[in-house]
C-alpha cells in the first residue's frame, strides 16, 4: 500500500511539471505574439493624422530651368499635403545648401529631395544618412553610396545631339561645342556623348570648344565672339535652351547664314516657339523636363512608406524640333 501511494504521488508530481511547463510555453508564445504585433505597429505606416516630413534642397532661382523645377517641386507638394508636411529652401552655394540640410534635419525632415548644383555636398548628403535620413538626388549626380537618384539621361542628349547634326549637315564640317564646365557632370556626360559618338559616326568633322554658362547672356556674349574668331561654322552643339536663346540672337545680329543648326537641352517653352519661326536653322532641343522632380518627390515618399523603389531612374531622351514642338508646348509653365 505504501509503494502504491508513493507511486501515485510521483505520478501526479510529474503531472504538475508537465501542466506547468506547458503553462509556461503559452505565455511565452503571448509575450512573442505581442512582440510581434508591436513589431508590426513600428513597421507600419504613419497613423491617421501623422504625416512624413520631405525637405527640398534647391538653387536660388537663376536660370529658367531652375525656376521650372522649384514650380513643379511646389506643386507636387502641395498635391501631397494630406500625406506629407514639407520645406523648401534654396541656395546660392554649396555653403548656404549645408546650413540648410542642417536645418531640415533640426526641423525632422525624414527624407531630403536635394538639387545641388555645386560641388562639396557629399559631407552633408551622408551625414544626412548617418541619421536616418533618406536622401534623393534629382539631377547632378552625388558620389554617395545610399541616395536614390532621378535624372535625364545627359549622355544620351549627346548622342542623340550628335546624330541629329549629323543628319543635318553631314559627316564633314565645322562644329562648335558650347560646354559649361561649372555645370559638373552634366556638361561632362553631355559633351561625352556627342564626342563619343562623333568620333565614331563622323570623324572628319572640325570641333571646336568653347566654354560658357546656362543663360542666354552668356550664350549671347560668348558666340558674339566665336563668330568673330570663326568665318565658317556650319553647327553648334550646345548643351542648354537658354545659351541656345543667346546663340540665335548673336547669329541673328551677326547676320549670318552659314550655321544650319542649333541644338539645346531642357525644355524652355520661348524656344520651342522659336523653332518654326527660322526655316534656314534647324533648331533642336534634347528634352530635359524640369517636371521629372515630381518623380524625385514620388520616390522619396515611396521610400518612407517601405516600397520598393529603384535606386536610379534615368529619364530618357526626347528630341524636339519644328516638326513635333507642338506635342510640348506647355502655356502653364514659367520655363
Amino acid at each position: 500500500m505504501r509503494k502504491f501511494l508513493s507511486l501515485f504521488f510521483m505520478v501526479g508530481l510529474l503531472i504538475v511539471i508537465v501542466l506547468s511547463a506547458c503553462s509556461g510555453e503559452n505565455v511565452d508564445s503571448d509575450a512573442d505574439t505581442d512582440d510581434a504585433i508591436e513589431n508590426d505597429e513600428s513597421e507600419d505606416t504613419k497613423k491617421d493624422g501623422e504625416k512624413y516630413k520631405i525637405g527640398i534642397l534647391a538653387p536660388a532661382v537663376t536660370h529658367g530651368w531652375v525656376a521650372a523645377v522649384a514650380y513643379h517641386a511646389e506643386n507636387r507638394v502641395k498635391e501631397l499635403s494630406d500625406e506629407i508636411e514639407y520645406q523648401i529652401q534654396t541656395s546660392s552655394d554649396a555653403s548656404e545648401m549645408t546650413s540648410q540640410l542642417d536645418d531640415l534635419m533640426t526641423w525632422g525632415a525624414e527624407a531630403i529631395v536635394a538639387f545641388p548644383q555645386w560641388e562639396g555636398m557629399e559631407t552633408s548628403i551622408q551625414t544626412a544618412l548617418d541619421n536616418g535620413i533618406e536622401v534623393v538626388n534629382f539631377d547632378i549626380e552625388i558620389d554617395v553610396d545610399g541616395v536614390y537618384r532621378v535624372a535625364g539621361d545627359n549622355e544620351d542628349m549627346g548622342i542623340q545631339g550628335a546624330h541629329y547634326i549629323v543628319d543635318k549637315i553631314g559627316t564633314e564640317g565645322n562644329v562648335v561645342v558650347l560646354e559649361v564646365p561649372t555645370a559638373g557632370s552634366v556638361s561632362e556626360l553631355r559633351k561625352k556623348g556627342f564626342e563619343d559618338t562623333i568620333a565614331e559616326i563622323a570623324p572628319d568633322l572640325t570641333i571646336q570648344t568653347y566654354a560658357t554658362e546656362f543663360t542666354r547672356e552668356a550664350g549671347l556674349k560668348d558666340f558674339s565672339d566665336i563668330l568673330t574668331a570663326n568665318s565658317q561654322i556650319d553647327a553648334v552643339y550646345s548643351l542648354d535652351d537658354e545659351t541656345s536663346v543667346g546663340v540665335l540672337q548673336a547669329i541673328q545680329e551677326a547676320g549670318r547664314d552659314d550655321i544650319k543648326v542649333v541644338t539645346g537641352g531642357g525644355g524652355m517653352q520661348e524656344y520651342f516657339n522659336m523653332m518654326p519661326q527660322n526655316e534656314d536653322i534647324w533648331i533642336q532641343s534634347a528634352l530635359y523636363s524640369p517636371a521629372m522632380v515630381k518623380d524625385a518627390v514620388d520616390v522619396a515618399l515611396k521610400v518612407l512608406k517601405g516600397e520598393d523603389v529603384d535606386e536610379q531612374i534615368i529619364i530618357p531622351t526626347t528630341i524636339v524640333d519644328r516638326d513635333n514642338y507642338e506635342e510640348f508646348i506647355d502655356t502653364d509653365s514659367p520655363y
